[in-house]
């Protein structure tokens, strides 16, 4: 018998704000030198969705912050696993910028937000070690990965494991890629299994490229050149991040098949992070080409960023809880099957593990 990490519980929050590619018809966009872009503001959208997919995106209410949303996404998933929360060893909270309020532009990162989320729960053992942690887009992934580990070491017995995001507030309101961020959180509860056959959590790959792509996602000054303006918002080199991504992450999503001792057609689900559509089925389409396969089943890659756009690291949760759930159509996951979980982003990090239903 082995000890694995099980997810017994998932959870998710999408937040009930809608905000149209319509919205943004009448924005005024800039180029990054400050000059306006002249094509028509509908012709922008258009073109948008036809790169992205995105017909809309979900944003937070305007009372709620980061750790307010992880919390919400946390009760479901406590609530789904019927696990005392008292008994948590572990409470990891994956976010890029912290708690912003509405109308702000500053992260808000102290005390950490998973010090946040304990306290909204009412927690009250000191034993229940809660931390966050930054990893770009995959952080949700990440935390898992480093839950695993505690698990399976007996270091812990469980885990709650957060990805909770509200990008939309850091956004550059004159810079076209704003259309593209969302907010939401996910949340899973990580339990010790023991088990005769490999279960939950696999074997995971990951990595790091700082020396060229360091820079593809960053914090930098608005394109509205307002020297009054020392507001930072994400910034992305959106067509450099296309290239890197479709370079490599077909190539490390092999390598973690290939580290499980498992073929593509093994695979029930691939959870990836939605970023752009267009960008994941190019994706997809890499790694079935890697094994010499030209006929791509994309009912693989269960898609939500034409509703809900790009939440960062609650992608990939609420993917999965959605999934779980029976809520997103067209697509189930029963006992036995195995789930990739990748994601890319800021850093640049990427990261893949395999996961096997219990």
């Amino acid at each position: 018998m082995k000890i694995y990490a099980v997810a017994t519980g998932t959870g998710s929050y999408i937040p009930p704000v809608v905000v149209k590619n319509i919205d943004f018809a009448n924005q005024l966009f800039l180029n990054s030198d400050g000059s306006k872009i002249e094509t028509p503001g509908e012709e922008i959208v258009q073109k948008f969705e036809q790169i992205t997919n995105i017909t809309e995106r979900r944003c937070a209410e305007d009372k709620h912050v980061t750790s307010d949303i992880a919390t919400f996404a946390a009760e479901k998933a406590l609530e789904a696993a019927q696990y005392d929360r008292e008994k948590l060893d572990y409470i990891i909270v994956a976010h890029n910028l912290g708690d912003v309020k509405h109308g702000s532009h500053f992260p808000d990162t102290l005390p950490t937000l998973a010090s946040r989320v304990k306290q909204k729960l009412k927690i009250k053992n000191p034993k229940t070690i809660a931390y966050d942690i930054t990893f770009g887009c995959p952080g949700w992934t990440q935390a898992m990965i480093q839950a695993k580990y505690f698990i399976e070491s007996g270091d812990a017995q469980s885990a709650l494991v957060i990805g909770a995001d509200t990008l939309s507030r850091m956004m550059d309101p004159y810079d076209r890629d704003a259309m593209i961020f969302a907010d939401g959180a996910g949340a899973a509860v990580l339990e010790a299994v023991e088990s005769d056959e490999p279960v939950g959590m696999l074997k995971h790959t990951a990595r790091t490229d700082t020396e060229e792509y360091l820079d593809l996602l960053q914090m930098g000054n608005s394109y509205h050149l307002n020297p009054e303006d020392d507001h930072m918002y994400l910034k992305m080199h959106g067509r450099r991040l296309y290239n890197y991504a479709l370079t490599h992450v077909p190539l490390l999503a092999k390598e973690c098949l290939e580290i499980n001792q498992l073929a593509l057609a093994d695979v029930k689900k691939i959870l990836i992070h939605q970023a752009n559509a267009k960008m994941d089925e190019a994706i997809l389409k890499r790694i079935y080409r890697l094994y010499g396969l030209r006929d791509v089943d994309y009912d693989i890659m269960p898609m939500t960023i034409q509703t809900l756009g790009n939440s960062s690291v609650a992608t990939v949760p609420t993917l999965f809880d959605l999934i779980v759930r029976g809520k997103l159509n067209g697509h189930s996951l029963e006992s036995g099957d195995y789930v990739m979980m990748t994601s890319i982003g800021a850093g640049m990090n990427i990261n893949a593990y395999m996961y096997r239903m219990p």
